[in-house]
């Protein structure tokens, strides 16, 4: 009797198990690929050479001043690490916040400290994901006056850098404009001001 009702089970489980956990996984992989191909493959970002050197969608790490600097990561201990990817849940009246703020701020003024210019909140905060790869326009203008130092350029070619490298709304009116970092620094390295 017992058998009579396993049996059924057992084939519904098998089934089930094929159809969840192979087949539409691999309809949706094949789809995706098929109609996405640059965002099913991870939307890698190619070096002059051919090597991917990283996601347009996931934040990287600069520390050096000749480049633009994106977001701080709350994937401690290591920057920018995806398999990591959660906020701080860390809420404003947190004294760990506050601190790490305020040791941002002073870690911006430090690298800069002829910069009078408000600095934007993004670049002491972490993103809810701690792995944002934009910055906002602000930010990026924020930084014009020390990588233009660093690189022995005139603010103006880095504006206009800025701006090139720029994503609109999405869809003319999703979010705001954003600059990815990543992108920006490769074409500072390429020498496209």
């Amino acid at each position: 009797m017992l058998i009579k009702h396993l049996r059924p089970a057992l084939v519904s489980f098998a089934l089930l198990s094929l159809v969840t956990g192979v087949f539409y996984p691999m309809l949706v992989t094949g789809v995706g690929q098929a109609l996405f191909p640059k965002q099913a493959a991870g939307s890698l970002i190619a070096s002059k050479d051919g090597k991917p050197v990283g996601s347009a969608l996931i934040g990287q790490s600069f520390t050096s001043p000749k480049y633009f600097w994106g977001r701080p990561s709350a994937t401690a201990p290591m920057a920018n690490n995806a398999g990591g990817s959660s906020g701080s849940n860390q809420g404003p009246l947190n004294p760990a916040l506050a601190a790490a703020v305020q040791a941002r701020v002073e870690a911006l003024k430090a690298a800069d400290p002829e910069n009078q210019l408000p600095i934007p909140v993004d670049l002491v905060t972490a993103s809810a994901s701690g792995l944002d790869p934009h910055i906002s326009m602000a930010a990026a203008r924020y930084q014009v006056a020390r990588v233009a130092r660093e690189r022995q350029l005139a603010q103006k070619e880095l504006l206009r850098l800025i701006e090139a490298n720029t994503e609109v709304r999405d869809l003319q009116l999703l979010g705001e404009p954003r600059v990815n970092v990543l992108k920006l620094n490769l074409a500072l390295d390429a020498g496209k001001t």
